[in-house]
């Protein structure tokens, strides 16, 4: 069922109506205003399309061949040709609500009316997303520059109806037989539109938007298992107080610092209760984790302020401008999202690094200040989570891997007239897989860090750390005992971790949390 609608104008989008598209299935709905708009551009480029003269997208040829006049007798055929040839793609196909946003984003920039398409164009694509009819895109295919051009020209083939695509049933079927179930016409291209459809950065957009939104989460829930592993290693609050925070004024260091002073308020456990060998200081996994987490998030904040600008960019070459000019541009080149999108899986790989080194720290006798060995039940017999952690570790070492920039690895193409390009597709393939990786790991120190707790017998946790534990403990992650087949808990906990669920555990206590 659709969540609501969002309605489409000509002033971009924002994240949330990409996510409610992308994720949620919203209804797309296209202004009056931006229709209008769209026929007065369209009706530059007929005009245009008239005179003798040559326009680069409307009578020549693309790319290296754009030095071609092309007869009006044969521009249609120009526009399905450069849909068809550049729906090159291959290797596996991508994710649905990947494929949704970027159809999505590239309808917010027809919708501007800056690329000079027809409506028509503009309301049949409207109308492919309501239905739920989702392009094949494959992995491959893009250079970040001019825009996505392979994932885009696959979406395109479904609006001529060729190809093929999955309806809402998920069963993969030809793109005309599935148009035809839904009462949608195939498209017949015109001048400018076959180009329209391919020059953008939608595809890395969709994604860092979307990545955006869940780095978010995670940052908050590496938060909170960051305060319950200094909770379970009897650490000490106090590095968290915020005149040590506001010295170092950092707004993401400071709101980290907020998060774990707040999951930890009423301890029974921190820094009243260390052994034989009292701590000066804790370990800094344990006393720079606002720091860490803290630079994480002012990198997402410079993230979203770069995906918001490109939420109201309208992304095409050449260009409509609003005297009437079309003119040629380097817009579509993605180094603005391929940046960010590098920046982002640098911080999730070191969230994810200092998270693994608190789990370490839990599961060594040696530095875990009276917990046994590996958490286990009977040390010996049994081994507890010490693969857990060789898990964790490599899942780490991946995101080490995935944290060397795509940005910086141009590859010059089309017989070098596209002689730099941003490789920012690359850059969010991988940081979806970053911040898949990042959420086992948090949720590796969750469960290494709930079961230290419930071993610290005789100590009361904090109110928030107990909100915690029940919800993880009902979400059938199971605590301290004898060894057990482990990998359906390590699921149960990433999944209560990547729904939202220990954020919204340890809020029923601390109230909402940045």
């Amino acid at each position: 069922m659709d969540m609501h609608t969002v309605v489409v104008g000509t002033a971009g989008t924002t994240a949330e109506d990409v996510i409610a598209v992308a994720r949620d299935g919203a209804r797309v709905v296209v202004s009056d205003e931006a229709i209008a708009a769209v026929a007065a551009a369209r009706q530059i480029i007929d005009d245009l399309a008239a005179k003798p003269d040559p326009v680069y997208g409307v009578s020549t040829g693309f790319g290296a061949l754009a030095v071609r006049h092309i007869s009006p007798d044969l521009r249609a055929q120009l526009q399905r040709n450069i849909v068809r040839s550049h729906a090159a793609g291959m290797g596996p196909r991508v994710e649905r609500e990947v494929v949704r946003a970027l159809m999505f984003l590239r309808l917010k920039t027809l919708a501007s009316g800056h690329t000079g398409v027809r409506p028509l164009v503009v309301e049949t694509m409207a109308a492919i997303l309501n239905a739920g009819i989702t392009p094949v895109v494959h992995e491959y295919g893009s250079l970040g520059c001019s825009g996505d051009l392979a994932p885009l020209s696959h979406c395109a083939l479904t609006l001529m109806g060729e190809g093929d695509a999955e309806g809402p049933d998920g069963v993969l079927r030809p793109a005309a037989e599935l148009l035809a179930a839904h009462g949608i016409e195939p498209v017949e291209l015109r001048e400018k539109e076959g180009l329209a459809l391919l020059n953008g950065t939608d595809g890395m957009l969709g994604m860092l938007v979307m990545a955006c939104a869940d780095l978010a989460r995670l940052v908050t829930s590496a938060d909170i298992t960051a305060a319950l592993s200094l909770e379970a290693l009897l650490g000490s609050e106090k590095v968290l107080a915020p005149e040590l925070h506001a010295i170092r004024p950092h707004p993401g260091q400071g709101s980290s610092a907020d998060n774990m002073l707040r999951v930890l308020a009423g301890s029974g456990l921190t820094g009243h209760h260390q052994d034989d060998a009292p701590r000066v200081q804790d370990a800094y996994s344990i006393r720079c984790a606002p720091q860490v987490a803290g630079a994480g998030r002012d990198t997402l904040a410079h993230a979203r302020l770069v995906a918001d600008r490109e939420l109201a960019a309208a992304v095409d070459n050449p260009v409509v401008l609003p005297d009437g000019r079309v003119e040629s541009n380097g817009n579509f080149h993605g180094a603005p999202v391929a940046y960010v999108l590098d920046f982002l899986a640098i911080a999730a790989a070191d969230l994810g690094s200092i998270a693994e080194r608190r789990t370490d720290r839990l599961l060594d006798k040696n530095r875990s200040h009276g917990l046994p060995p590996f958490l286990a039940g009977d040390p010996g017999v049994d081994s507890g989570l010490m693969i857990a952690q060789y898990t964790q570790a490599a899942l780490v070492s991946e995101m080490k891997r995935l944290a060397v920039p795509a940005s910086v690895d141009s590859i010059p193409s089309s017989a070098m007239q596209e002689d730099h390009v941003s490789m920012g597709w690359s850059a969010a393939r991988k940081l979806r897989t970053a911040v898949d990786a990042l959420s086992k790991i948090v949720a590796v120190e969750l469960v290494a860090a709930t079961r230290a707790i419930e071993l610290r017998e005789g100590l009361e946790p904090a109110p928030a750390t107990r909100a915690v534990l029940r919800a993880v403990r009902a979400a059938g992650v199971e605590g301290p005992g004898e060894d057990r087949f482990l990998a359906p808990d390590l699921a149960a906990a990433d999944a209560f971790v990547r729904a939202g669920k220990l954020v919204e555990a340890a809020e029923t206590v601390t109230g909402p949390l940045t």
